[in-house]
């Protein structure tokens, strides 16, 4: 299967992106599934056509979703939702309607449809998903989310579980407080195993592909910077880089002048600060790209006669050489951070390292796990950061 996750600025065109590409992947002979993530659906819009929040077919090949966002909150969060809601309305006397609405964890609407990735994937009825996520803050929230909670399901959630065993009884007797039950717990770490699986689909290569769409202004270029930094300090691979809404080169108006000569500038930027990514460019059309027919036209002004499912660009991964008998070298692609804005801690088996708001926890391989990190060095040019790790005594002699 091939999974396509199409992100970027809100209104820069990613939902006609990622709609183009499906019709154009349906027509290559590929069952191809389009489904937006965002909750606020303009997919159907596009497609100038009817959705639901089950599979509709909308052309040979082609099935598109806008996922019913009540239905997955109650199925992956209304275990854990039922018991919030008595807890808050035993606490305080909250109203059901106003307790229902505290009760959602901010982004688990968001996440409640993202997990919708992995159910296709598992049900194996596609041969590509084609997915129009959230604009790209939402969707770094989203993606960092199975590395924040990880500690905490590993450390504290164990724990806690074992505690309340004990504690259920003793304070059935002295209060009636609705305790949460074993079903309360086995929800948590369901959800948390769905969610864990979800990342480790995402972070696959061979399977999946991030495509950032934007446009050639110097904010919205100024944000893509940012969001491929996160990608790839959390390990997702980005293969593709859609610039949208160009001004045609046969566009003559005077009008158009200056907006054509500032696009032009933040192009070379585009094509040169995002090596080796692959740029995709598509003009700014005279109609609104809206229907099959116009969004066929799309996809052939982005990918020409060409494949939209193919992997453009390989992209760059962590990696750990061999240094010297006794020490290694880790290396971790950042682009566009600068040095201070990166953070770098060590505990134990653990490497922590925080770019701007986002921290990114690695659990090392055996084979550093027991080493010392000696040296961390972040090279501009080429977007590198190198972290050197040293046996104990080594360390010591060479400080």
């Amino acid at each position: 299967m091939r999974i396509i996750v199409y992100t970027g600025k809100g209104g820069v065109g990613k939902t006609s992106i990622a709609a183009a590409t499906a019709v154009r992947s349906a027509e290559f002979g590929h069952r191809t599934l389009v489904l937006s993530t965002d909750l606020a659906h303009s997919l159907a819009d596009s497609l100038d056509l009817p959705l639901g929040p089950e599979p509709t077919q909308v052309a040979p090949r082609l099935w598109a979703q806008e996922p019913d966002v009540h239905h997955n909150m109650q199925t992956h969060w209304g275990t854990i939702q039922a018991w919030l809601k008595a807890a808050l309305a035993w606490r305080g006397g909250v109203d059901g309607l106003v307790a229902e609405e505290v009760s959602i964890i901010p982004g688990m609407e968001e996440l409640s449809n993202l997990l919708c990735i992995d159910d296709h994937r598992a049900s194996a009825a596609y041969d590509v998903l084609v997915v129009d996520a959230a604009p790209t803050g939402e969707t770094l929230r989203l993606l960092s989310l199975p590395d924040a909670l990880r500690w905490w399901m590993e450390q504290i959630f164990p724990m806690y579980r074992r505690s309340m065993k004990v504690a259920r009884p003793l304070m059935r007797a002295v209060t009636d407080a609705p305790m949460p039950p074993d079903g309360v717990f086995a929800s948590v770490l369901d959800l948390f195993h769905r969610l864990d699986h979800l990342h480790h689909t995402l972070v696959d290569p061979q399977l999946t592909s991030v495509r950032l769409v934007l446009n050639p202004e110097k904010m919205v270029v100024a944000e893509a910077q940012r969001t491929y930094t996160y990608l790839s300090l959390f390990g997702y691979p980005t293969d593709l880089m859609v610039a949208n809404r160009i001004v045609p080169s046969d566009v003559t108006d005077p009008y158009f002048t200056a907006w054509k000569d500032a696009q032009a500038a933040q192009l070379l930027k585009i094509r040169e600060g995002f090596q080796p990514l692959t740029v995709k460019t598509v003009p700014l059309f005279g109609a609104e790209v809206v229907g099959l027919e116009a969004l066929r036209t799309m996809a052939t002004a982005a990918f020409g006669a060409g494949d939209p499912t193919e992997r453009f660009s390989e992209g760059r991964v962590p990696t750990i050489e061999l240094t010297s008998p006794h020490s290694y070298r880790l290396t971790v692609p950042v682009p566009f951070a600068t040095r201070g804005e990166i953070r770098v801690s060590h505990s134990g088996d653990e490497l922590f390292v925080q770019v701007g708001g986002f921290r990114h926890r690695q659990i090392l391989p055996r084979t550093l796990a027991g080493l010392n990190p000696s040296s961390a060095r972040l090279d501009e040019e080429s977007h590198l950061l190198t972290i050197r790790f040293e046996q104990a005594v080594v360390a010591a002699s060479s400080a």
